[in-house]
């Protein structure tokens, strides 16, 4: 049977945007999962020091919080594949700076604290872009928005299943480094990549549309998501659970197999989280419309206490490995979730600042964590300071369960969103 050219030219051409937009996504999002696990171990390996490893690790997200915020505006303002491409341009910059100021003038927690700083302030504007071109891919491949934030999210963990195995392994061979070239690299990919994406609303929005200033847009996105109940809800759900499982992954689970003198090992725990997380998004949108947002959500947040508590009793590898599958597993459908109340209960001119809102608030209690977590390991121990990060994941868990707004997750409430895309 003769293959119908014009067909198969018009089937690729409808899927390009979303291809383009989700191997941009992974290339980038390797490269920081890679930064995840070699930076600390950059710093561990320098100065044995969890403390230092929580300054570097802390001073990475200090910015993300105030950039994410600003970075929305930027997006609204100048164009959502213009400041991806600036993004993945600076990105690839700031962390080719550490090895080439390790060859020349030598590294230092505070030079290294302000290199993971100046990384931080570049990402937020990329995540922005891409999450806010999403919906426009979605309609010109016609999908639905479950569907498209299902392969995106499980895209993000698929890149962090990939980034810290390859920086274990990376880091085994050629040392922390020499590792960090390779995250560069994927920078440097991710921009190629979006060269080629042609997309509505991703060019310079109308005039009409823009945000006034950069101060007055952000502050326009801060009143927008406070003003919807649903997305500050999610938001401040969204502040605490980082506040307590990004030292985890940043400082304690570093520290630990720093330890036993195992960066493999490392790779694979964190590893499990993205296996899970791939495996639960993917689910997510095989089985959305069968299923209810808000019970999802419960589901998560409960998963992931108990896990964690588990966790804290730091087990065996293999043990460790499946409790982290679990986690990714039950919070893998979170993030389309989240992507989704966000893409139908916002304007298309304010989705950038909407997004860098919404991505501020996962950083706003970031480094709190961190920078607690790293003396309090010094002072009393991994397994201590596990369980003080653990247990109040579980009174989060209990709150949702108290929070009746959360059922305007569910497919009952679309109807009430005015601007579904």
């Amino acid at each position: 049977m003769p293959i119908d050219v014009t067909t198969l030219d018009l089937t690729t051409r409808r899927f390009a945007p979303l291809t383009l937009l989700g191997v941009a996504t992974l290339l980038s999002a390797t490269g920081n999962g890679i930064v995840v696990v070699a930076l600390p171990w950059l710093v561990l390996e320098q100065t044995g020091r969890a403390t230092d490893a929580a300054i570097v690790a802390g001073a990475g997200t200090v910015p993300l919080l105030l950039a994410s915020l600003l970075t929305g505006t930027v997006v609204d303002r100048f164009g959502r594949r213009r400041t991806a491409l600036v993004s993945d341009a600076l990105s690839a910059l700031s962390v080719a700076a550490v090895p080439v100021l390790a060859a020349t003038v030598g590294l230092s927690v505070p030079l290294l604290a302000v290199l993971a700083a100046l990384g931080a302030v570049f990402d937020p504007a990329g995540i922005s872009a891409r999450e806010s071109m999403l919906p426009a891919a979605t309609r010109a491949a016609g999908w639905s928005l479950d569907r498209a934030n299902s392969l995106y999210e499980a895209n993000y963990n698929l890149a962090y299943l990939i980034g810290p195995g390859i920086g274990g392994v990376l880091i085994a061979a050629v040392g922390p480094v020499n590792t960090l070239w390779v995250t560069s690299a994927c920078f440097v990919l991710s921009l190629v990549t979006l060269t080629f994406l042609r997309l509505e609303h991703a060019g310079r929005p109308d005039r009409s549309t823009r945000p006034a200033s950069l101060w007055a847009g952000t502050l326009e996105g801060m009143q927008f998501v406070w003003r919807d109940r649903l997305l500050r809800t999610l938001a401040l759900v969204d502040m605490v659970i980082v506040a307590l499982f990004l030292p985890i992954e940043s400082v304690l689970l570093p520290t630990y197999f720093t330890g036993m003198d195992a960066p493999s090992l490392l790779g694979w725990v964190m590893m499990s989280v993205s296996v899970g997380g791939l495996v639960g998004a993917l689910a997510y949108g095989a089985f959305a419309s069968r299923l209810r947002r808000r019970t999802l959500m419960l589901v998560a947040v409960t998963v992931l206490g108990a896990a964690t508590i588990g966790m804290a009793f730091l087990p065996s590898l293999w043990v460790l490995v499946l409790l982290g599958t679990l986690i990714g597993l039950a919070y893998g459908p979170v993030g389309p979730i989240v992507n989704w109340a966000m893409q139908t209960r916002s304007p298309e001119h304010m989705r950038g600042r909407v997004v860098g809102v919404m991505t501020s608030t996962a950083y706003a209690a970031g480094p709190a964590g961190i920078l607690v977590a790293g003396p309090l390991i010094d002072s009393t121990g991994v397994r201590t300071t596990f369980f003080a990060l653990a247990l109040p994941m579980v009174g989060v868990a209990a709150v949702c369960f108290a929070l009746p707004v959360l059922r305007e997750l569910d497919p009952d409430a679309e109807s009430r969103s005015p601007y579904r895309p």
